[in-house]
């Protein structure tokens, strides 16, 4: 393969490029060919040659929900579009974010820009394109309630569109985009931020901070998020991680009343689908997994929910170690866990 004699004189590539400081889990991982991609109009050319070469091709962002092999062959495109514009809209401000724009940077800007109701997704790592592909959910919000539009780069299509909120099928950790993997690769974000914010603190953690303060400010909630984060989750530059590994599992009602009865101090909660969601940190705990270690990877002293990488781990290994807890969990509750991150 001449990749390098074909590649257009931009975006900028770089051949066997080094991914540990991409991903928040640290796996020493190389990018056979690694594109930065600083525009949108960079990339129907560069998909052009990977799909003349057939080549396999990844998107990668901030790295905070994925889980890299030791080589990923092919063509690694590096999202790094910038950018953020604001345009009023009534009853709404509108806020269009590049996809490279670190998550946690822009919910900060808007608090300091006085554009509030984001607060509660705060010092989730990652980037604002990836935040619609999983919707990004925390303490009782998830990110579709504030996307008014995704532009993205239609790779079946080989054209730019944009797809409104009712098209991005947006749904507990889910989304068109992650229904479709491979398709699209987001460029832009559009946020609509209420002028008129309300709080947003029934949620358990959060009721628990303001039970003094039923009224609290955006910036109080954004802190105190940021505080129950950092005490339950380990910091990727200390420890690597991809925050949350396995999603809450959804349960019917039945299923949920036979496990209550069995374990009264079952943790979970009320779903818009009429099921029940339980916290899958707590199932974990119970079957013994939290603070244990296989090897160089392991579970989080205090938060079960999260795997961690100790120095030298692998992609094989903290795969490893999540079907264990899959394992013990469905043996002990007879209840699946997926696993959050995907998987490249």
């Amino acid at each position: 393969m001449n990749f390098a004699s074909s590649a257009p004189p931009s975006p900028k590539s770089h051949p066997n490029l080094g991914l540990k400081d991409r991903n928040t889990f640290g796996f020493d991982a190389t990018a056979q060919w690694a594109f930065e991609i600083d525009t949108a109009e960079q990339i129907p050319g560069i998909m052009q040659q990977i799909a003349e070469q057939k080549l396999p091709w990844r998107v990668l962002g901030g790295g905070s929900n994925v889980i890299l092999p030791k080589v990923l062959p092919g063509a690694t495109l590096l999202m790094n579009i910038s950018g953020i514009k604001v345009d009023d809209a009534g009853e709404f401000t509108r806020i269009t974010v590049g996809g490279g724009v670190n998550w946690h940077e822009f919910v900060a800007w808007t608090l300091e820009n006085n554009f509030p109701g984001l607060e509660n997704l705060a010092l989730i790592p990652g980037t604002v394109g990836a935040a619609p592909i999983q919707n990004i959910g925390a303490y009782g919000l998830e990110v579709g309630e504030f996307i008014e539009s995704v532009q993205a780069y239609d790779t079946k299509d080989q054209a730019f569109v944009t797809l409104n909120k009712d098209a991005c099928c947006f749904a507990y950790r889910d989304s068109y985009f992650k229904q479709n993997p491979q398709r699209f690769i987001v460029t832009k974000v559009v946020f609509k931020t209420p002028k008129h914010w309300q709080a947003r603190i029934h949620y358990a953690d959060l009721a628990k901070q303001f039970e003094s303060n039923p009224k609290p400010s955006a910036e109080e909630i954004f802190l105190a998020v940021c505080k129950i984060r950092t005490h339950k989750l380990p910091d990727p530059k200390v420890i690597g991680n991809a925050g949350s590994f396995f999603q809450n599992p959804i349960i019917p009602n039945e299923q949920y009343e036979t496990l209550l009865h069995k374990y009264p101090g079952l943790i979970s909660y009320p779903d818009r689908s009429g099921k029940r969601k339980l916290a899958a940190g707590w199932l974990i705990d119970q079957c013994g997994f939290k603070g244990q270690r296989m090897g160089h990877v392991g579970v989080y002293e205090n938060q079960a929910l999260v795997l961690v990488n100790h120095g030298e781990g692998t992609a094989q290994d903290i795969l490893g170690l999540a079907k264990c807890i899959q394992e013990a969990v469905r043996k002990e509750f007879g209840v699946s866990l997926e696993i959050e991150p995907n998987i490249l």
